[in-house]
């Protein structure tokens, strides 16, 4: 008998057997095997392969990529030989070669996003809808990317898109502008509670991957959760006709499903999060805290692994330090693909349990940052990765397309402008971009605006001029990327008192977390945060007069903040709307036309010392 399999199986153990030639003797029995016979050296072999007692799982975990294709300037402290030394960090074709690194360690891995892959880009991604990215990431070959709030920046149908691929435009740039057509993400994006008007969800809530060896299969669920905070975050006509849900109820409802589909491993990965006061490749939860913590209180403790994300913290934690009836290995990978969670996870084949799970944050640095970084060189203390050329060529393709819009000189700042607020709230970037809002509608033609908000959030760089001055288009991109559009609106002088009292009292805008808004010039006002609410804004000065309630006023905003986005509710009304241009082109505009531009003053917003009794 020649390549014949047999299959012996115990209450103990099970082994498959190939018989190679007529030789040789197999005896089997519950305690012991037996191999006879065939014993000269040319003699055919009898090969076995056991059921092995466990199964060794490399999870890889990741979040906030944003995009980031090129190195983002970013380095991690380390511990070197001789004390703490700086890693410099990030790139995608770096951060590609150390996941394959990480992958190659194991014959059994799988890969995870927590969310915001895309959105808020630097230029050479978002300049193309993410779609490089996308195709970045599709060379990578993970599994699942959650959902995370910034992939809903340009609406739900785009999203749809990237997943999908095809060429169909939804916003104001052109799609498809490199690849025709865009394939879209060759991985799962799943969107657990994420639920249209019918009660589907938008996108898959979860999905499965399976791991064999030695005839036993183990199979690792999935479960994509985004923050249910998400429409207060986006553009709310982004996210019409959808609903976020509660994402430890929606969690723990498809938990039993994924049982019933065979799932020994229970991985959720939330674009929700937390920070800790411990290192980046420290493993404690020391002064754990953040919106992840009542999420995970009443997450079941049946969940093996929360990958997180969302608040580019980096951290790994054993949450049964924490709380002992709820041991989830807790993990997030920072920011901007500069690390990788290694996740190891070992299941006990017979009892179908996770009985051992470690994790530690891996630095991705890459063998070309000592010149992209400058100052900062390569260091010993962690591993060096080279370029992974299958995705270095996506992004020089991407660049090359890039590099002459974004080198075009726009004009001349006499110093930097920064997003680093003041006491009251302020910053010199903030009210640069509204004063360019205000100039690019004043005309009567244009929208006749008097006033221009602008809210934090939007405002994703500083602006630093070179050594001569000089601003490039591919800065005010990087300050600017979403592509809104100005809205001008009227408004009486009690509905925009109302807009800055929601500054501190709006969903989650709150004193303790306040998001305030810049303000253009000509425009002051005062807020005192120990007046209740509905009282706490004062002195509003419209060009040197008093604002009264009454009074009508033409405010320009982004198209984010006309449809309620962080919370500004009261910016959904107002009367006699006029859509003008891009926000961004508006900034370039001001540039042209006010160069050298000064960083402007932040003596705007007057906060109310308020003196302790």
């Amino acid at each position: 008998m020649s390549n014949r399999l047999f299959k012996a199986d115990g209450p103990t153990a099970r082994m498959r057997w190939a018989l190679r030639g007529t030789c040789g003797v197999v005896l089997a029995s519950s305690m012991a095997l037996w191999l006879t016979g065939c014993t000269s050296p040319g003699a055919p072999a009898l090969v076995a392969e056991a059921t092995p007692p466990a199964i060794d799982i490399t999870l890889i975990g990741f979040n906030d990529l944003h995009g980031n294709l090129e190195p983002p300037h970013m380095a991690h402290r380390v511990q070197g030989p001789t004390g703490p030394v700086l890693a410099p960090a990030g790139g995608m074709a770096y951060f590609a070669s150390a996941m394959a690194a990480l992958k190659a360690q194991s014959r059994h891995h799988a890969v995870v996003s927590a969310g915001d892959m895309v959105g808020a880009s630097p230029l050479v991604s978002s300049l193309f809808l993410d779609e490089p990215t996308i195709e970045a990431v599709n060379r990578m070959q993970i599994d699942f990317n959650a959902v995370g709030n910034h992939e809903f920046d340009r609406g739900w149908r785009e999203l749809l898109r990237l997943q999908h691929g095809g060429c169909e435009k939804f916003t104001s740039r052109e799609p498809c502008r490199i690849s025709k057509p865009f394939e879209g993400a060759k991985f799962g994006l799943l969107a657990a509670n994420t639920v249209r008007e019918d009660g589907r969800t938008l996108l898959p809530a979860t999905g499965l991957k399976r791991f064999t060896e030695g005839g036993v299969t183990v199979t690792m669920g999935f479960i994509g959760l985004t923050l249910q905070a998400t429409p207060t975050m986006v553009s709310p006509s982004g996210v019409a006709g959808l609903r976020f849900e509660d994402e430890a109820a929606t969690a723990n409802a498809l938990i039993p499903q994924l049982k019933a589909q065979g799932a020994d491993v229970i991985v959720v990965a939330i674009h929700e999060g937390g920070g800790t006061t411990a290192g980046v490749q420290e493993t404690s939860c020391a002064g754990l805290s953040g919106d992840i913590v009542p999420i995970l209180e009443r997450l079941d403790p049946a969940v093996d692994v929360v990958v997180s994300g969302h608040t580019h913290q980096a951290y790994v934690c054993d949450y049964s330090r924490v709380n002992p009836a709820k041991p989830f290995l807790l993990t997030s990978a920072g920011q901007y693909g500069t690390l990788l969670t290694n996740i190891q996870l070992r299941v006990d084949t017979q009892t179908r349990r996770v009985i051992r799970k470690t994790a530690r944050n891996v630095v991705v640095q890459g063998e070309a940052f000592t010149g992209a970084q400058g100052a900062v060189p390569l260091t010993t203390a962690v591993p060096v990765f080279p370029a992974d050329a299958g995705v270095q060529k996506i992004i020089d393709t991407y660049r090359a397309a890039a590099i002459p819009l974004a080198q075009r000189p726009v004009g001349q700042a006499q110093g930097a402008m920064r997003r680093q607020p003041n006491a009251a709230l302020e910053s010199a970037l903030g009210n640069l971009v509204a004063d360019a809002q205000l100039l690019a509608t004043r005309a009567p033609a244009d929208g006749g605006a008097q006033l221009s908000f602008m809210n934090p959030g939007g405002l994703r760089a500083d602006l630093v001029p070179d050594g001569q001055g000089l601003v490039r288009y591919g800065q005010l991109y990087a300050v600017q990327p979403f592509g809104n559009q100005l809205v001008v609106k009227t408004f009486t002088g009690a509905q925009i008192r109302a807009v800055l009292e929601q500054q501190f009292a709006s969903g989650g805008n709150t004193v303790q977390r306040p998001r305030v808004l810049s303000v253009s010039s000509g425009f002051s006002y005062r807020y005192d945060l120990s007046q209740p609410a509905g009282a706490r804004i004062s002195h509003m000065v419209l060009n040197g007069a008093p604002v009264t309630d009454a009074q009508s006023v033409r405010v320009v905003m982004s198209s984010f903040l006309d449809s309620g986005g962080d919370n500004f509710t009261v910016l959904t009304q107002g009367q006699d709307r006029r859509v003008g241009e891009l926000d961004l082109d508006a900034l370039e505009a001001y540039f042209r036309l006010q160069s050298p531009v000064a960083p402007p003053a932040t003596n705007r917003i007057t906060r109310v010392a308020t003196v302790a009794r």
